[in-house]
């Protein structure tokens, strides 16, 4: 463990792996994301906007529980074991899209479809996260969800450009069997497990543990619950553009290789501004982003219906995107934050159970809506949700993820060295001061010389600058220390403090 570091630049190449192999993933859900309404019409003839939509709603039931157990599995099975499970579902499902009879068995290949992208993504997720570390957790994300929804952009247009030119089965399906066989390769031979990272991170967090990890996250933690809602919602509204945008795209005529442009525009924006939206996480506001995201894709959504010609629905689907890219990252950055690392997938999963139930639910309410009342109506009442969304980001979560304490007290370190929790004292007085007096083990470094002796530093422990009183030099070594990357605070009270506690 003493050779595990924490860190993007440290392990940039099985993080760039990952990245890969989720891009892989995302590809298979953008088999289906433009095609799908036409091929259920013209192979099976289904019309019902909510029988249409059926597949929405089995996908995202079996991907939400699948998530949860994802969550609760890694520790115990494995990552990548996880991984590997979820691309062998992955497998026969082209194949049976190709050669499916009946609309049943299309029903069925989405339920493979949803254990295999619950088993493979959330791995992926929780492997991201584990490398990262908690400075670049934020910028981790954003490459995470960029590789995986402009994967889905990309396969959404051309599978859309295949069916418009050689028809709606079973070329665009070739693609698929293509990326289950390329991201199952992949996996098993280049990527590594990352449960020695959680250890690792471990020995310095100190989060509170919860209770009751699924409780707190779905409704008693105000950030966690509040970050769950949005997260439903999101794919709420994911859901309904998936299913009913193809649908109203045909109302008014557009071809095959239109809608497929159209709905190419949301996901590949939404994937390229996680490039930037995923290390905005990092350093703005996340309540903001979370905020003004979702904000906007409500705003958006209740203007598709009055939308008619090309570009503006191509501009639209942009502005979607940009909503949904500010969101995205910042989701699964703040969960990880808000919770201890040994709970950190458990709490993930809980999050993407909920959050992509919003799959089935936004298709549910959809399909019922449109039936009843038009598809137009039903885009409304999404937008409206998702506006409403926002507004209990705003009201409910707190502005800080988590409260951080600007000083530890002596008893605390005390108790702490006592622990052999991986801790390391800085003293940034001068020299002379410290050969006066100054607690056992600490290293002297003074404030001056600190930034120049970083390198040596290893970001896997947490530092604890002291100085005379506290809350001077040590408070402005400790700040330096965060801003650079490293887990730092400093003592309460200082040298003089610690004399007075340990007489």
């Amino acid at each position: 463990m003493e050779n595990i570091k924490l860190g993007l630049k440290e392990n940039w190449k099985q993080f760039t792996i990952l990245v890969i192999v989720n891009a892989f993933v995302g590809g298979m859900i953008g088999l289906e994301r433009s095609i799908f309404p036409e091929f259920a019409e013209s192979i099976f003839g289904v019309e019902s906007t909510t029988a249409i939509l059926s597949f929405i709603i089995a996908f995202g039931i079996t991907k939400a529980i699948t998530n949860y157990f994802t969550g609760r599995l890694p520790n115990k099975l494995g990552r990548k074991n996880l991984l590997l499970v979820g691309w062998l579902l992955a497998s026969p499902v082209p194949f049976i899209l190709i050669y499916a009879t009946n609309w049943n068995w299309v029903i069925f290949a989405n339920v493979l479809l949803g254990l295999s992208q619950g088993l493979t993504w959330s791995s992926t997720v929780v492997m991201k996260i584990d490398l990262a570390g908690e400075k670049d957790r934020g910028l981790a994300m954003g490459l995470n969800e960029f590789a995986g929804y402009s994967a889905v952009g990309v396969i959404a247009f051309l599978s859309g450009y295949v069916a418009n030119k050689y028809g709606i089965t079973p070329y665009p399906f070739y693609i698929g069997i293509f990326i289950s066989i390329v991201g199952f390769v992949l996996s098993l031979f280049w990527v590594k497990d990352t449960r020695a990272f959680v250890h690792k991170e471990s020995t310095t967090d100190t989060s509170e543990k919860l209770d009751n990890v699924f409780i707190h996250t779905t409704f008693k933690n105000k950030t966690l619950s509040s970050v769950t809602q949005a997260g439903l919602v999101n794919n709420l509204n994911d859901g309904m553009i998936w299913g009913l945008l193809p649908i109203f795209l045909l109302s008014l005529s557009f071809n095959t290789e239109s809608i497929g442009i159209i709905a190419a525009i949301y996901p590949a924006v939404w994937g390229i501004g996680q490039l930037f939206t995923g290390k905005m996480s990092d350093v703005y506001s996340k309540k903001s982003m979370l905020f003004w995201g979702m904000l906007i894709q409500g705003i958006t959504i209740l203007l598709i219906p009055i939308a008619g010609s090309f570009y503006a629905l191509a501009i639209l689907s942009a502005l979607l995107g940009l909503g949904t890219a500010l969101v995205y990252p910042t989701f699964l950055s703040a969960i990880a934050q808000a919770t201890n690392p040994m709970q950190r997938a458990e709490s993930i999963g809980t999050f993407r159970l909920w959050r992509d139930l919003g799959y089935a639910i936004g298709a549910i309410i959809s399909g019922i809506t449109a039936d009843l009342f038009g598809v137009e109506y039903a885009i409304f009442l999404i937008g409206i949700i998702t506006i409403f969304s926002s507004l209990i980001i705003k009201i409910r979560m707190p502005d800080k993820i988590k409260k951080e304490d600007e000083c530890i007290e002596p008893e605390e370190l005390k108790q702490a060295l006592y622990q052999n929790r991986k801790i390391q004292i800085i003293d940034v007085r001068t020299k002379e001061e410290y050969e006066k007096f100054h607690i056992p083990n600490a290293i002297n470094i003074a404030l001056s010389e600190l930034k120049d002796k970083l390198i040596s530093f290893d970001k896997g422990y947490q530092y604890i600058t002291v100085s005379e009183k506290g809350g001077g030099r040590s408070s402005d070594g400790a700040k330096l220390l965060n801003e650079l990357g490293y887990a730092a605070i400093w003592l309460c009270g200082g040298i003089s403090k610690w004399l007075k506690v340990n007489k």
